[in-house]
């Protein structure tokens, strides 16, 4: 049996866990209130359940270091991202019990961000929540009793931009000369920016023509390989004769503009290019859609282009697969030449049979 008692003004509940004993403080100064969180905890114990002074204990920062740990330990391509979303959490959570993350304080979270970000930013930081609670809930012994209802914002629906190819002639002429060759090879590939700035020579056979990532090295962690065309090949020799000028031998196909290291942060050059180009706006991402179009119109398989962009999932291949506004011109203009001619058809006939007595 437990027993209750006072330190100053506070009472306290004394019990036992497995033979432990627990004394906690009840954080009131009426009797009866101690005695109510007593039978609770007496009651816990004996349905077999962790006794709730246990999660009491826990903060999110504690979560939030084990959500970390657990993208480091598996490797996770996006621990960056995560990094971010437990950043931006901590600015509302931060020394928060586990206990007082509710659905209040969730909402109290996604109102002052709504001032500030995007709904899909936003869920991106509710699943780094809800991901740090479920492992805290698989712990042994847990470290969680409870995984309040998140609910998902909506979000605008995925950015459809590509680039028309007099759109990327004209951004050719004003991208920084060491732009023009990865811009080029993304437009034909549809390669993600990391894929195409972190290519290194040793991952090309010249003599071949054929180009490889490794598993373990793309987003998806499966391997992918692309044969050159003509075009790519004198790129790729370019690109080669390049780096013996240089004397300076950089792993990487596409350096900087130094010609020695990894190209980094394109953003202003990116731009600033762009805006000249009279595109302001595009992303080096819709290269990736502009790719898996123009492939499928081209004619490839779509098994072969997915394998070619190195996308997964065909949900996603076809949300690329999108249509432009010279697409809706020209199915507009076949539809009234259909129609046209069936009308020049119908009137052929009836003129043939004449007129109706």
């Amino acid at each position: 049996m437990g027993s209750v008692y006072r330190r100053g003004r506070i009472w306290w509940i004394k019990y036992a866990d497995h033979g432990k004993p627990i004394c906690e403080s009840s954080k009131s100064e009426t009797k009866m209130v101690a005695n109510s969180l007593l039978k609770q905890r007496e009651g816990e114990i004996s349905q077999g359940k962790i006794p709730g002074v246990y999660f009491d204990r826990i903060e999110f920062d504690e979560l939030a270091g084990d959500y970390l740990r657990d993208y480091r330990i598996n490797n996770r391509k996006s621990l960056k991202r995560a990094v971010t979303s437990v950043n931006n959490l901590e600015a509302e959570f931060k020394g928060m019990k586990v206990k007082q993350i509710n659905s209040s304080t969730i909402q109290t979270f996604v109102e002052k961000r709504m001032e500030v970000v995007e709904n899909a930013t936003i869920n991106r930081e509710l699943q780094a929540l809800k991901r740090m609670l479920n492992l805290g809930a698989q712990c042994t012994p847990p470290k969680v009793d409870r995984v309040p209802h998140i609910p998902m914002l909506k979000e605008n629906k995925p950015r459809k931009g590509f680039f028309e190819h007099a759109d990327f002639v004209a951004l050719l002429e004003v991208l920084p000369s060491y732009l023009n060759a990865p811009a080029e090879f993304a437009y034909k590939t549809g390669w993600r920016q990391s894929e195409v700035f972190g290519l290194e020579w040793s991952q090309v056979d010249r003599d071949q023509g054929i180009v490889c990532l490794n598993p373990g090295e793309t987003k998806n962690d499966q391997g992918r390989t692309v044969y050159l065309d003509d075009d790519l090949k004198e790129l790729f020799q370019k690109q080669w004769e390049a780096r013996k000028r240089s004397g300076k031998l950089c792993r990487y196909v596409f350096p900087d503009l130094s010609g020695n290291e990894k190209i980094g942060d394109i953003a202003w050059a990116w731009r600033k290019a762009c805006k000249a180009a009279g595109i302001p706006g595009k992303l080096w991402h819709d290269f990736r859609r502009t790719a898996v179009r123009n492939m499928v119109r081209a004619g490839i398989p779509e098994r072969v282009a997915m394998m070619i962009s190195g996308h997964q999932t065909r949900s996603v291949f076809e949300r690329y697969n999108i249509v432009s506004d010279g697409d809706l011109k020209q199915a507009s203009a076949r539809m009234a030449a259909h129609l046209k001619a069936q009308t020049s058809r119908t009137a052929t006939v009836l003129a043939t049979i004449g007129p109706a007595i």
